[in-house]
C-alpha cells in the first residue's frame, strides 16, 4: 500500500470513528432533552486532545494524523457549505418581518448589549499578533470579531428547541424565531466585512473585496434567481435526477467565488441559498431539500470533529478556565439577561421573557463556523478558541433546562428533530 492510500484509508477510519461516537453521544443527549448539536459538539470536543488526547499514546495523532486531517477537511466543508445553503434556502425576510413587528426593542437589545460587552471584553484578551495572511491583527478587528462571536444566535439549533419544547406556533416561539434569523442576517453581514478587513491591506484593497462583492451580489440576485427561477417553474419529473447535482455545483461555485473574492466560501453557500426559488411543495423542493438535508446531517459530525482536534483545553491554565468562565458569564449576560429585561420591559410576563431569553442565549453550530472562520484567520489563539467553543457548548446545553424550570416541565426525551422551515413556518 502506498503512503497515499495509508493516509486515505486512515482518513476513512477517522471518518467511521466520527460518525459513531457523534451517535452514540448525541442519542445521550437526547435522551436528557438536549438538542442533537449539544451531543455533536460534545463528540468532537471528546475525540480531540481534550479527552482523547489525555489516554496513554496520543490517541488523537494516530486516529486523526496530520496527514489525514486535510481529507477529513475536505469531508466537513462540503457538509457545512450544504448546510449553510439550506439556511439561505429556508430564510425568508417576510417571516422576518411578520415576526418581529413591534418587537424591535428586543431585536436592539439583542444584538447590541452583547456586541458591546463582548467589545470591551475583548479589551483584556490576548490575541495573535499577526493574521493567517501574514498581516498584523489589530485591536479593533479583534474587538469586532469577538463582540460579532458574543451576539450570534444559532437560528436552526433554536428552530429545534423551539419544536422540542413544545413552542411551535406560540408567541414565544414565533417572537424568537424571528429574533434570531434577524440577529443572524445581520451578523453574516458584519462577519463578510470583519473578513474583509483581515484578508486585506489597507483601504483599497477593502474597499476592491466590497466592491466586488456588491458586483457579485448584483448578478446573483439580477441574472442567476431569475434564471432559476424560470427552471424551477418548467421543471418536470423527468428533471428530478438532475436538480440535486446542478444546484450543488451552483453552490460550490458560489462558494468559490465569494472565497475568491476575500470573504470565505460559506457566505457563498449562503448567499446562493437565498436566491433560491421557495415555491412551496415543488418538485424543486422534493429533489434537493431532502438530499442535501441528509448529506449535511451526515457530514456535520465530521465537521464537529475538525473543530474538536481544534480544541485543547489542556492548554488552559487556572487562569485560562477563569477566563473562559467569564466569558460564558458575559455571553449569558449579554443575551440571556439583557433579552429576558427588554422583553420584560415592553410587556412580556416574567416567564415568556425568560423562555425568550434561554432561546436567543443559544449559540451551537452558527457559533462553531464563526469560530472555525476566526481560527483559520489567526484572529483567535488556541486557548481562546477552545474558551469560545466551550461558551457555545454550555450556552446552548444551558437554553432546554432554564426553559424547563420556568415552565415547570419535566424532561422529554426529544423526537426526530423537525426541519427549520417547519419550525419557522408555525
Amino acid at each position: 500500500m502506498s503512503a497515499a492510500q495509508s493516509i486515505s484509508v486512515t482518513a476513512l477510519s477517522g471518518l467511521a470513528l466520527a460518525l459513531a461516537v457523534g451517535v452514540g453521544v448525541t442519542m445521550l443527549c437526547r435522551r436528557f432533552g438536549q438538542p442533537a448539536v449539544v451531543g455533536e459538539m460534545a463528540a468532537g470536543i471528546c475525540l480531540g486532545p481534550s479527552l482523547l488526547g489525555l489516554l496513554p499514546g496520543n490517541l488523537p495523532a494516530h486516529l486523526f494524523p496530520p496527514e489525514a486531517r486535510p481529507y477529513l477537511s475536505m469531508v466537513a466543508q462540503v457538509g457545512l457549505l450544504l448546510f449553510m445553503f439550506g439556511i439561505g434556502w429556508e430564510f425568508d425576510t417576510r417571516f422576518v418581518r411578520s415576526r418581529l413587528g413591534s418587537a424591535g426593542t428586543i431585536w436592539a437589545t439583542s444584538l447590541t448589549v452583547p456586541l458591546l460587552l463582548g467589545f470591551l471584553l475583548a479589551g483584556t484578551l490576548e490575541h495573535p499578533l499577526l493574521s493567517t495572511s501574514g498581516r498584523p491583527v489589530s485591536d479593533t478587528g479583534f474587538a469586532l470579531f469577538f463582540g460579532l462571536a458574543m451576539s450570534i444566535t444559532a437560528l436552526p439549533v433554536l428552530a429545534r428547541i423551539v419544536a422540542d419544547q413544545g413552542l411551535r406556533g406560540t408567541r414565544v416561539g414565533n417572537l424568537s424565531l424571528g429574533l434570531a434569523a434577524a440577529d443572524d442576517l445581520l451578523a453574516w453581514c458584519m462577519l463578510a466585512v470583519v473578513v474583509a478587513l483581515t484578508n486585506t491591506g489597507g483601504a483599497g484593497g477593502f474597499l476592491g473585496v466590497m466592491g466586488w462583492s456588491a458586483l457579485y451580489l448584483a448578478v446573483l440576485f439580477g441574472l442567476v434567481r431569475p434564471l432559476l427561477a424560470a427552471a424551477a417553474a418548467r421543471m418536470r419529473s423527468r428533471h428530478l435526477p438532475y436538480a440535486a447535482p446542478l444546484v450543488a455545483a451552483g453552490v460550490f461555485l458560489s462558494a468559490y467565488t465569494t472565497a475568491h473574492i476575500g470573504i470565505d466560501a460559506i457566505f457563498g453557500a449562503f448567499i446562493f441559498g437565498t436566491a433560491m426559488p421557495r415555491p412551496e411543495q415543488s418538485l424543486l423542493q422534493r429533489a434537493v431539500h431532502a438530499p442535501f438535508e441528509s448529506v449535511s446531517r451526515l457530514l456535520m459530525p465530521v465537521f464537529f470533529v475538525v473543530t474538536g482536534l481544534s480544541v485543547d483545553l489542556t492548554t488552559l491554565s487556572l487562569g485560562g478556565f477563569a477566563q473562559a468562565g467569564l466569558i460564558i458569564l458575559v455571553a449569558c449576560v449579554g443575551k440571556l439577561g439583557a433579552v429576558t429585561l427588554s422583553a420584560r420591559a415592553t410587556g412580556t410576563n416574567w416567564r415568556d421573557a425568560t423562555v425568550i431569553g434561554a432561546l436567543m442565549n443559544t449559540r451551537g453550530v452558527t457559533e462553531l463556523v464563526l469560530l472555525s472562520i476566526g481560527l483559520n484567520l489567526g484572529l483567535l489563539t488556541v486557548p481562546l478558541y477552545s474558551s469560545m467553543v466551550l461558551m457555545a457548548l454550555v450556552t446552548t446545553a444551558l437554553a432546554a433546562p432554564v426553559i424547563r424550570a420556568v415552565t415547570r416541565k419535566p424532561a422529554q426525551p426529544a423526537e426526530a428533530e423537525p426541519e427549520l422551515l417547519e419550525a419557522a413556518a408555525g
